[in-house]
């Protein structure tokens, strides 16, 4: 029997899709209980553009936000990761930007977590 993957942790990377209005969230986990989610992130329709600012190096136009979503709300919760040919969207950052982007939030590595190579 395969091993069943590990419970989401806050600091995990995640995106969270919500209902009324339908809306999709990437960003950092910070609390994840009963009564709903606490993330920092930002809209996926904006991640590109903020990807891009990053990138070059501007001047914050665009940011992460602290945020609650209340339970009745989340449709789903996903841990940001590369599945088959589509990549995470860390992975995205990464290669556009130059520098993981825990480092560029200023997370750096939590514990448990490797170190890429």
């Amino acid at each position: 029997m395969p091993a069943l993957p590990a419970r989401l942790h806050p600091g995990d990377l995640v995106l969270v899709h919500v209902v009324n209005p339908n809306e999709k969230f990437w960003g950092v986990l910070v609390e994840l209980e009963v009564a709903g989610v606490t993330l920092h992130g930002i809209s996926v329709s904006s991640f590109d553009e903020w990807v891009s600012q990053a990138a070059r190096r501007e001047t914050a136009a665009l940011g992460l936000s602290t945020m609650f979503v209340p339970l009745f709300r989340v449709e789903r919760v996903f841990r940001d990761e590369t599945i088959g040919q589509v990549e995470s969207y860390a992975i995205r950052f990464e290669r556009r930007v130059g520098v993981a982007v825990k480092d560029f939030l200023g997370l750096g590595v939590g514990e448990g977590e490797e170190v890429p190579s």
